[in-house]
């Protein structure tokens, strides 16, 4: 039992002991509206669903040192819980307001399941019904008390999807379609009347030949490309100058909270000059996918997905070759340019061509290679922890990075890019 556990504290799992990942959930306007945060025993062998539980457990019950707020920001968080973890009182740990908690379709429904189930929805708790694939009997009784209904599409055909997701429909419950893995099938649960998406869709790279950019798009390679080859700040300032909606969100950037800045910044030339031009080439790229975003929100899962990918490369280049602050640029720039093929509908190869970077980066970004591709991969790896988490500790032996440093540079990353955020 997970409650014996946690009466033995030296033989309880630290939360450290985890690899931990967030996967976006969007609404039907893919905008990021929630995370579903997982926690995977570190090993190189299969999964194995009693360790993943136990490390939900764990986390839980040191809600306080994962720092919620830090992995979130202002979305739901998602978390997996069996009746075991549903007993432990420290579930109460958890704000009611800010978690959702998903049943897994493991859990054998009892009475007693149920009356504990009603008991935290009185209390306020949002439950969830995880990996739905039919119309099961035996879970009529959890539904009074379930607001959301998770249907895994894998390999499900159209028609047979459409009767489930209607059976839940008519009874009131919002579906979220998870592993959702094309646009196809995004568009097609989004007909069904799907509510919520979870998987990698929106990352997925889909050249367009002949697709045109946007002129902000087209400003910022400009920029990008003045910045690589030196150009005078005045011609670099002209050309900010040529694009308003450009020009006010640098002045936004440049008075966030994460660019450290105690003074309010009032004119471009004065956010340029505090900016620099290491910082400004890293605003510009966030820039890129801003742009692409609604109104400039930082609700495109792109933008929360480069942003995060490049500070946590940043971070991990710094923490294993301190003082090397090109090499942490480096390593920024990987990260956020690694998912530029996807936003602009390019093929990587095209980019490059528009933005001259270094062979190293060059190298990480076309093949995954050297030091900075292998920060890539681990990345990766990370965001599709049930997929390839058994890569993760060979990649991070290679990297000589160990499980807690990891933990803590994600936590900062999280932190970092919900900070920006809250300044575009």
């Amino acid at each position: 039992m997970i409650t014996d556990l946690v009466e033995q504290p030296d033989d309880y799992p630290r939360v450290k002991e985890f690899f931990l990942a967030r996967q976006p959930i969007l609404n039907h306007h893919e905008d990021v509206i929630a995370y579903e945060l997982l926690f995977r025993r570190a090993r190189t062998g299969p999964a194995d669903v009693v360790d993943d539980l136990s490390a939900t457990a764990s986390v839980i019950a040191h809600a306080s040192e994962l720092g919620i707020g830090n992995v979130i920001g202002g979305s739901l968080g998602f978390f997996n819980v069996d009746a075991a973890v549903l007993d432990c009182d420290f579930v109460n740990f958890l704000p009611s307001d800010k978690v959702v908690l998903e049943i897994l379709e493991t859990v054998k429904v009892t009475p007693a399941l149920v009356a504990r189930v009603a008991e935290l929805s009185e209390q306020g708790f949002v439950f969830a019904l995880d990996d739905v694939v039919c119309q099961d009997a035996a879970l009529q009784p959890l539904l009074p008390f379930v607001k959301i209904v998770k249907i895994d599409i894998t390999g499900m055909d159209k028609t047979a999807l459409s009767s489930l997701a209607s059976y839940f429909k008519v009874r009131k419950k919002l579906l979220l379609a998870e592993k959702v893995e094309t646009v196809e099938q995004f568009h097609a649960c989004l007909e069904i009347g799907f509510d919520y998406f979870q998987g990698y869709y929106f990352a997925r790279p889909v050249v367009l030949s002949g697709k045109k950019l946007a002129p902000s798009q087209l400003v910022i390679l400009s920029l990008m490309a003045l910045i690589d080859s030196d150009a005078d700040t005045f011609d670099i300032e002209q050309t900010v100058k040529k694009e308003a909606s450009l020009s006010m969100n640098l002045l936004r950037l440049a008075n966030t909270p994460g660019l450290g800045v105690t003074t309010r910044i009032e004119s471009l030339g004065q956010a340029l000059a505090v900016l620099g031009r290491r910082q400004l080439k890293r605003w510009l790229q966030i820039l890129m996918y801003a742009e692409h975003g609604k109104g400039g929100h930082f609700s495109s899962p792109l933008l929360q997905l480069a942003t995060t990918r490049g500070k946590l490369l940043e971070l991990i280049a710094e923490q294993l070759h301190p003082g090397e602050r090109c090499m942490a640029d480096k390593a920024f720039t990987v990260g956020v340019m690694s998912l530029m093929d996807t936003l602009l509908g390019q093929s990587m190869e095209q980019i490059l061509v528009q933005v001259p970077v270094v062979d190293e980066v060059r190298d990480a970004l076309l093949h995954r290679k050297g030091f900075y591709g292998d920060l890539l991969k681990l990345v990766e790896y990370i965001e599709r922890l049930e997929q390839t988490g058994a890569m993760l500790l060979p990649t991070m032996n290679k990297l000589d990075l160990s499980i807690e440093d990891l933990y803590a540079l994600q936590l900062r990353a999280f932190d970092w890019s919900n900070s920006i955020s809250r300044g575009i």
